[in-house]
């Protein structure tokens, strides 16, 4: 049996709009005109204080009525910052860890991943999401740990995986190339144009990805760009219509 699956990726900053605004219903918006089962988030707060002391996830979540995971890869005392998978199916979570770092002046920054399998009807799907460094040594260092034994590499991670987040790094560089080596880059479904994702207001980097495995079948692939992605954060969402079989 065959089924469709509607997956984003979007990076909120901190839900903190163009406007320097911060707004959780904003960001909640988007997700919700768009309607997606999966949605993988980076850039979330819990408990700082420059975001009201809130758990940004759980109100996103709560809101759009979904479950969801959340890891924090900053840690600072009781405030933390990390990246979150909300979705519409049941959730079981598979692991959750900090990514390498180097020695590097933009290495200022931890960095992690985090990994569920989400039930979705009859199949399972797992779903990666992570958010890469500013340092192109360290986002080499991570990218060859997501491809390892502990994530991507897993034996258990082969079959129906979807992989998204904020790489950081535009599509011709070699982080790119060795994802794409392993997962299919969804935004090259068909004749798809490769629409860049930041700025949000005057976009001229692609910088957010979703890629698949080869069982997975890619129906359509979009960057919404409106009134109110232009505002709601820094980064545009990227959207997969998804057929699972």
């Amino acid at each position: 049996m065959t089924q469709r699956l509607r997956v984003m990726t979007y990076n909120a900053h901190s839900c903190v709009g163009t406007d320097g605004e911060l707004s959780h219903a904003r960001i909640a918006e988007v997700i919700a005109v768009h309607d997606p089962d999966i949605v993988a988030i980076q850039e979330l707060d819990l408990a700082r204080m420059r975001s009201g002391r809130l758990d940004q996830a759980a109100v996103i979540a709560e809101q759009l009525r979904m479950r969801f995971h959340f890891h924090p890869a900053l840690r600072v005392k009781e405030e933390m910052y990390g990246d979150a998978i909300l979705s519409k199916f049941p959730l079981k979570l598979r692991h959750a860890g900090e990514l390498p770092t180097v020695k590097a002046r933009l290495a200022f920054e931890p960095r992690g991943a985090l990994w569920v399998t989400a039930q979705c009807g009859e199949h399972e799907v797992q779903v990666l999401n992570t958010h890469l460094g500013l340092s192109g040594r360290e986002r080499a260092a991570q990218m060859k740990a997501l491809l390892g034994d502990e994530w991507l590499g897993n034996p258990q991670c082969q079959e129906r995986v979807i992989f998204c987040g904020d790489l950081n790094t535009p599509p011709w560089s070699p982080v790119y190339r060795q994802c794409a080596a392993r997962l299919r880059d969804a935004a090259r479904h068909g004749m798809s144009r490769l629409r860049r994702t930041f700025p949000s207001r005057f976009p001229f980097l692609r910088l957010d990805y979703l890629f698949v495995s080869a069982d997975i079948r890619v129906l359509d692939v979009s960057v919404p760009r409106t009134p109110l992605t232009r505002l709601a954060s820094d980064h545009l969402p990227v959207i997969a219509d998804l057929e699972l079989s």
